[in-house]
């Protein structure tokens, strides 16, 4: 053990005074004294010298113990820079959240209980977590205080997140409806048209739970199929805002949730409502869900079909096209005459996409056509493999029939048959208010849900889920929407994406200065460009000064 200290000596009646240490003697274990420095006699030491070297000592330190010895040598240095937290993105969210009345929510359903954590600031960390950087729960801990400053939350302890998350499962009917009245009353949502779709998020976990458990194998839309995995479904609003989400286990199908969700949604007593769906959820049951209550939908519907059923009919019947502004060419055509049969189609070409569709087709023809051709130069059991292997691949095989002696050649029919259907897609509704360009219009906007989808996957990370109970998991899908709408009414207003804005936001600091009265958190100057992204969405910027605060805090 080294141990340094100031020594003053005596020699011819005059002191001096020396810095030196003690070490034991490796051979003779004996505690010696060497001399480090001899600071000079004591009548002439440098003592402003002597005070900036203390200063510079005292950076090494630890807050409080340079704070003391500042104080007696009576020379403390105006403040100390102890570190900085990232300001901008969670101010800004807290702000529409806020703004959305997220908070009042929370708290009129957190009135009669007492959890003695502050669950609505704990949830909001959550859906800023995921927002800005998502991270596990555990890693929350380092994020909340160390990396970031969290509006009313300096820190969080794991299992208070994890108690948070089970209130936000339990009372999520009550959340759903408070938060979207909340949302729709502000903005002025136009909620007479929903768009809603699935999409999937894997587990890593070996297995799948029992028949009655979220995770299970399914058709996985991640290209994961030895994962288990649960379905989640989005109804998003014309605006792109998404108002409501669900989870089901991983092998629910696509046609069993519309009942549900169209339930779940009358719940709210919209009024009419007009939903908008992919090919996948049309069937004759769900269609006369869609219906019901006097709602309507418009649907995808499925071109290879056979040469059997009104689809089939609609698609062959002749017309003339009506040009769009949009680029995209429209034919409008109903079938069946009285109120049980009658449907109403739109057939929608889109010229563009039909030369896309023309050149994959024929690279894909020419390519089968070759491979044919090789075929010819094979016999016996390589000939047959290799026949097989063709004939069963996903792309070519479309192209290619088999005779009844077994030879393999292009299926022309088929090939013209796809050619019919370039460029096209076919779309149905049940709404006669609209028009045939409203119809098809009203389906394209779908991309608004699949924007959705790719967020949920890319920006807040919804996968994969670490979570193994099943409330949590539901829990967690629903951070990841909350985080979704934030990001979405940001984005609506300034006008710029959320990509774009996160860096802006995060050169944000709040600075946090020791003083000798204790700290103060400094917020920095915001920039013009900063300032405008709180103008556009009503925001209030943060204060000069954020806390001033007494008392002693280890370094950021």
């Amino acid at each position: 053990m080294v141990t340094m200290f100031i020594r003053v000596t005596t020699a011819r009646g005059r002191r001096y005074v020396q810095l030196v240490h003690n070490y034991r003697d490796p051979k003779t274990r004996v505690t010696k004294t060497k001399v480090l420095h001899s600071l000079g006699r004591e009548e002439n030491l440098d003592l402003d010298g002597l005070r900036r070297l203390a200063e510079a000592i005292c950076r090494y330190l630890e807050p409080g113990d340079a704070q003391e010895i500042r104080q007696r040598l009576g020379s403390a240095s105006p403040f100390e820079f102890l570190g900085s937290l990232e300001l901008g993105g969670t101010w800004l969210l807290d702000q529409v959240w806020r703004r959305l009345q997220m908070d009042r929510v929370l708290a009129g359903l957190l009135q009669d209980r007492d959890y003695g954590i502050p669950v609505e600031r704990l949830l909001f960390a959550l859906v800023a977590n995921r927002a800005l950087a998502p991270a596990s729960k555990l890693a929350m801990e380092d994020w909340v205080g160390e990396e970031v400053h969290v509006p009313g939350l300096e820190t969080v302890e794991v299992h208070q997140l994890y108690r948070a998350m089970d209130f936000l499962y339990e009372s999520v009917r009550e959340i759903e409806r408070g938060v979207y009245f909340s949302v729709a009353n502000l903005f002025n949502l136009e909620v007479d048209v929903l768009f809603f779709d699935t999409t999937t998020t894997y587990f890593e976990i070996e297995g799948e739970d029992d028949a009655e458990g979220l995770r299970q194998r399914g058709y996985s839309k991640d290209d994961r199929p030895g994962l288990a995995q649960a379905v989640i479904g989005f109804a998003v609003t014309r605006d792109g805002i998404p108002v409501r989400s669900w989870a089901w286990p991983g092998n629910t199908v696509d046609q069993n949730v519309v009942a549900q969700v169209k339930r779940d949604l009358n719940e709210w007593k919209l009024g009419r409502m007009l939903i908008v769906l992919d090919t996948g959820f049309n069937s004759p049951a769900n269609r006369r869900v869609l219906q019901g209550a006097g709602d309507h939908y418009i649907i995808g519907e499925k071109m290879r079909f056979g040469r059997r059923g009104q689809p089939a009919e609609a698609l062959s019947r002749s017309g003339r096209y009506r040009k769009l502004k949009e680029g995209l060419e429209i034919k409008e055509v109903v079938i069946g005459g009285d109120s049980v049969t009658r449907r109403r189609f739109v057939v929608v070409y889109n010229p563009e996409e039909a030369k896309r569709d023309r050149k994959k087709r024929e690279d894909i023809v020419a390519e089968a056509e070759r491979r044919l051709t090789d075929l010819q130069q094979l016999a016996g059991e390589p000939h047959n493999k290799a026949a097989c292997a063709l004939r069963a691949h996903s792309a070519y095989g479309r192209y290619i029939k088999q005779s009844k002696a077994g030879k393999l050649s292009l299926d022309r029919a088929r090939i013209r048959a796809e050619a019919s259907l370039d460029g096209k897609f076919l779309v149905s509704s049940s709404d006669d208010e609209l028009s045939a360009e409203e119809i098809a219009l009203g389906y394209k906007q779908l991309w608004r849900i699949e924007r959705v989808h790719r967020d949920l996957k890319h920006v807040v990370d919804v996968r994969p889920v670490f979570h193994r109970l099943e409330d949590r998991i539901r829990a967690h899908v629903l951070l990841c929407w909350l985080a979704l709408l934030l990001i979405r009414v940001v984005e609506n207003e300034s006008g710029e994406t959320w990509a774009q804005l996160k860096p802006i936001l995060a050169k944000m600091k709040v600075g946090i200065h020791l003083l000798q009265a204790g700290e103060v958190w400094k917020s920095s100057t915001l920039t013009p460009v900063q300032k405008e992204i709180f103008r556009k969405l009503k925001a209030k910027t943060p204060p000069d000064y954020l806390a001033v605060k007494t008392g002693k805090r280890e370094a950021v």
